[in-house]
């Protein structure tokens, strides 16, 4: 979630002109650099890259192009590893980590601040592609949304999280303006009743279990462990299918998902497959 700077109190302070003299100059002396000086050092920047720059020179604060890193292929590693046969486990904490997550569906926005609940519920249910919300999609299965042809994949994340943007890049899609789909198995040995599905995601998000819209998250958020905790829920005995979109603009994409009982501790004898 974005964090909010309040403004800083300013207090009214009477000058005389000669102090006001005074300290300009000292400033100047203090700025001013002799001639061959070296330049003050630039501030660090803490922008993310995704990729080395390319084009357009070095310029300030640039490095030249590593070609070889430029020309390596890109991967998926460490973050995310080919789903194995069999159901998966939580992890210690009970999140989720296997999923079957779909290439991203190209939605241009150059902020986050519009993914208001109006804005994120009409672009979350719209149907991209038959099957969206009824079947269960499968490893290498693919798609057609607009002039874009877009795979499924069958990973399990090596993190509690699930790392979209590291998921784009590694298999080199768009990384920015997209939307994720997420889908996966929950098997429960008995009925569960009284759970709760706890979300965090950067940025908006919504998620289904078994049909039912349980968890949404709007407007722009970074990723917070448990940041929306659904209504009383209850697991069937058996399969239950669990969905969820993200949708981003520019930043990373990424979201983590677990079950909670009533008193927030982690559900942990249940399991994870493909089908």
């Amino acid at each position: 979630m974005m964090e909010v700077q309040r403004p800083l109190c300013k207090t009214a302070t009477k000058i005389s002109v000669p102090l006001i003299l005074a300290i300009s100059a000292m400033t100047a002396n203090v700025v001013a650099q002799p001639p061959g000086g070296a330049a003050p050092a630039a501030a660090p920047s803490n922008t993310p890259r995704t990729a080395p720059p390319t084009g357009g020179g070095f310029g300030m604060g640039r490095l030249p192009v590593d070609a070889k890193a430029a020309a390596a292929p890109h991967t998926m590693a460490p973050y995310f590893v080919p789903a194995t046969s069999g159901p998966k486990a939580p992890d210690a904490d009970g999140f989720l980590q296997r999923w079957l997550l779909l290439e991203p569906i190209n939605k241009p926005n150059r902020t986050n601040s519009v993914f208001t609940d109006t804005y994120v519920r009409k672009n979350l249910t719209t149907e991209y592609f038959p099957g969206q919300f009824t079947e269960i999609p499968h490893n290498g299965e693919k798609v057609k949304v607009g002039d874009q042809e877009l795979a499924w994949h069958a990973v399990d994340a090596t993190n509690f999280d699930a790392k979209l943007f590291n998921f784009a890049y590694g298999l080199n899609k768009q990384t920015y303006g997209v939307i994720f789909w997420a889908v996966t198995i929950v098997n429960s040995p008995r009925e569960m009743k009284d759970i709760r599905l706890a979300v965090g995601s950067n940025s908006a998000s919504m998620w289904w279990l078994n049909g039912e819209d349980v968890a949404d998250l709007f407007n722009d958020r970074r990723m917070v462990m448990d940041d929306v905790v659904s209504k009383p829920l209850t697991l069937k005995k058996g399969k239950n299918v669990l969905r969820g979109a993200v949708i981003n603009g520019p930043g990373l994409s990424d979201f983590c998902v677990r079950f909670v009982d009533e008193d927030g501790k982690p559900i942990k004898n249940i399991t994870t497959s493909l089908e």
